[in-house]
């Protein structure tokens, strides 16, 4: 007798349907694991919809577990290892500060699969991916210099990790290029969710006289901060945020998982799954730019489109020379783009950005 047929009738000896032992035995099970709650309208809420994607993908075939507001450190380890105790098969990581976290617990458990976002360290069992957010930055920042009418555009930091240094310096490059008046104000928050702390960056920045408020932090507050300000325009982050469009938000960055989530779940199901990296940006979809609003002059907002499909078609890329270090020395010559190495570990300003980068 085959070891299915076996295992099928001693679980209809205990009572359990046949049909019913298969589904909790054939399901692959795919863990989340969040920094934020599902709930915070930014890069948690985009990554969910990524896993609710999954289970309308494959409906039957999967099931999914989350565990939102994780803190980085000790606390993501104990939730990785009760998904793997609980029986996942693949397990997506969803913050930088998990990735030495992933790279432990995968070690634990060499047969589980692990998919760590925004890190760079890899395993057998563990996967990389991020998204190119600097491309939607460029636009972000292009349209930040045409409208800002003080001159100063402030940015809410998160932390001060290349992806977050990068995406400054971007909107940067191209606020300058189109207004070489403008002056960037960052103020670091020190967190990913804390919508009190993100109002109060906002706020500061404001008094400071910024008209324009970018963010890279994942909560909803810098729109409703400026909202109550008037006169300020901001950028959604990692999700639309449109229930403050058409102003203050007059456009956003998209971070769209789904894709890619489907994709690899698909992987672990037929057995392809292999370690690799992936960076994706607008072009593969997996950054899209939300609608520009009517607040946008219908210039600007005819720039920062032609700007969006250059970037797609590769024309263009966002890091081109010529462009110097904010101590002066070279970054780029002209015509020069920057590769994906110099971008991955990117630990300063480029010139005209005033401030140090703390430590």
């Amino acid at each position: 007798m085959k070891l299915s047929t076996l295992l099928t009738s001693a679980a209809l000896a205990l009572g359990v349907a046949g049909g019913a032992y298969a589904d909790a035995h054939e399901k692959t099970k795919v863990g989340f694991v969040f920094v934020g709650p599902v709930g915070d309208g930014g890069w948690t809420y985009e990554h969910n919809q990524g896993r609710l994607a999954v289970e309308k993908e494959f409906g039957d075939a999967v099931e999914t577990v989350f565990v939102e507001s994780v803190a980085e450190g000790p606390d993501s380890e104990r939730v990785m290892t009760q998904m793997a105790l609980d029986g996942a098969d693949l397990i997506f990581t969803t913050s930088f500060g998990y990735m030495d976290p992933t790279i432990n617990i995968a070690a634990k458990f060499p047969d589980v699969k692990f998919e760590h976002a925004t890190g760079y360290k890899r395993a057998d069992n563990v996967s990389t991916y991020s998204a190119r957010f600097y491309e939607g930055r460029a636009i972000q920042g292009h349209i930040a210099g045409k409208m800002t009418k003080s001159n100063i555009i402030g940015y809410i930091g998160s932390f001060p990790i290349p992806e977050v240094i990068r995406g400054i310096n971007s909107a940067y490059i191209h606020a300058k290029k189109v207004n070489p008046d403008v002056e960037f104000k960052i103020v670091w928050a020190y967190t990913w969710f804390d919508p009190a702390k993100e109002a109060d960056a906002a706020k500061v920045l404001i008094e400071q006289g910024a008209d324009v408020i970018l963010q890279h932090t994942d909560s909803t507050a810098p729109q409703a901060a400026a909202q109550e300000a008037g006169n300020v325009i901001t950028f959604g982050q990692a999700s639309d945020m449109a229930q403050y469009a058409p102003s203050p938000r007059v456009s956003s960055i998209i971070d769209n998982w789904a894709p890619y989530y489907i994709a690899r779940t698909k992987a672990v199901m037929d057995g392809t799954w292999e370690s690799k990296d992936t960076w994706d940006g607008i072009g593969a979809g997996m950054v899209s730019i939300g609608e520009i609003s009517d607040a946008v002059p219908a210039d600007v907002k005819e720039e920062a489109l032609a700007l969006k499909a250059s970037i797609a078609d590769g024309s263009y890329h966002p890091f081109t020379g010529p462009l110097k270090k904010q101590d002066g020395s070279d970054f780029l010559a002209e015509g020069e783009t920057a590769d994906d190495g110099t971008l991955a570990g990117m630990n300063f300003y480029v010139e005209g950005i005033k401030g140090d980068i703390p430590k």
